[in-house]
């Protein structure tokens, strides 16, 4: 169904200040080389459709090398846009991945001049049947992203720069809901095979022997949680706390121990509540769709990780745990330890609603008191 667009404030913008600002070597400083422009995609009588063309360009004299992942497809598998209805959240539908360092063939690169542009059904990844103001933006954390002379696209903080886009303001009148126009996330989901119930626990497409490695996942990430659960509990304020979720306030620490109540709550389900599904084929750890527990769809990397320690089975299932709107909501901002670590560091706050810091604080690895 149609939805009348009524108004619209174009989005373009080039990160300026503190967020553009970025240290390639000691005295060495440039800006964010990319430009991002975002307008609403209207059919006949300025209906509002739901979709959005960004373009995304890179405005420097030197090539752009990014994850492909940081740049918008309809794929939904990373939480590239801030959506609002009249001012409160609007929830995420899509996957949230777990991923591991890219690869030379995850990288696109964008030559000097190069526009990218892609038009992004934003009801396929968000609830837009509601009537009344939408603001929308692009934001993706340019993490591993660099320019041709390897310089990375780091702050001066060393936090990866961030392509982002002016608010986009839409106006969407409608009695009429997206309804049969939407695209399911579910569609995007591995085929289901065969399932099994293994001690309280759903398997869906897993072979014997996947089922019992990631049965010791599931226990190895019990015995994670509980572990954190009593740390947080104890009003513990050590090493292990501040390198993982920064400098201490009362509020943060409690966030914390919510979000680890929550996390050991969820995984210590034993009734069916928690589906594994092993369907999933890519170069990942894992995903789930946070508005869909308790299903987690493990893939190759998790396989090859070890059980326990830095990113592994267990770890994982932590990060992926966290994600559920229901436990923690927590989204992600930057993978891997450095990056969780300088996270912690700058931005506390933020690194409270990570996914890696939660695992990387349950993980211990090595071990802080």
């Amino acid at each position: 169904m149609k939805l009348r667009f009524v108004h619209l404030v174009s989005a373009s913008a080039v990160l300026t200040g503190a967020i553009a600002a970025a240290v390639a070597a000691p005295g060495a400083a440039q800006n964010n080389p990319l430009r991002v422009g975002m307008v609403a995609v209207s059919g006949a009588a300025d209906d509002f459709l739901g979709s959005v063309e960004i373009s995304i360009t890179n405005t420097s004299r030197k090539a752009v090398r990014l994850p492909k992942w940081q740049l918008p497809s309809d794929q939904f598998d990373a939480k590239l846009f801030n959506v609002s209805y009249n001012g409160q959240p609007v929830a995420y539908e899509g996957a949230m991945v777990k991923r591991g360092l890219p690869q030379a063939e995850d990288f696109a690169i964008l030559q000097p001049g190069q526009t990218y542009r892609r038009v992004i059904d934003l009801s396929a990844g968000y609830d837009l049947s509601q009537t009344g103001q939408y603001v929308v933006s692009f934001n993706a954390p340019l993490q591993h992203a660099s320019t041709s002379d390897r310089v990375m696209l780091h702050q001066a903080n060393g936090l990866p720069m961030s392509a982002q886009s002016a608010p986009l303001s839409l106006w969407v009148d409608g009695l009429d809901q997206l309804g049969g126009s939407k695209a399911s996330p579910a569609a995007k989901k591995p085929p289901v095979g065969p399932s099994a119930m293994v001690n309280g626990v759903n398997y869906v497409g897993c072979t014997t022997s996947r089922t019992s490695s990631a049965g010791q996942a599931v226990n190895a990430a019990r015995s994670y949680a509980e572990n954190a659960k009593g740390y947080l509990n104890a009003g513990t304020v050590g090493p292990r706390y501040t390198t993982w979720f920064g400098a201490y306030t009362s509020s943060r620490y409690s966030t914390a121990r919510s979000h680890f109540a929550s996390i050991d709550s969820a995984i210590d389900q034993s009734n069916g509540q928690i589906t594994i599904n092993c369907g999933c084929s890519s170069s990942a750890y894992a995903y789930v769709y946070p508005n869909q527990p308790y299903q987690i769809y493990v893939c190759n990397a998790f396989w090859n990780a070890p059980l326990t320690g830095t990113d592994s089975k267990a770890g994982t299932l932590i990060h992926e745990m966290s994600h559920f709107t229901v436990v923690a909501g927590t989204d992600d901002h930057a993978y891997g330890q450095s990056a969780a670590k300088s996270l912690a560091n700058s931005n506390p706050s933020a690194a409270l609603d990570n996914a890696d810091n939660h695992e990387y604080f349950a993980e211990n690895t090595p071990f802080q008191n």
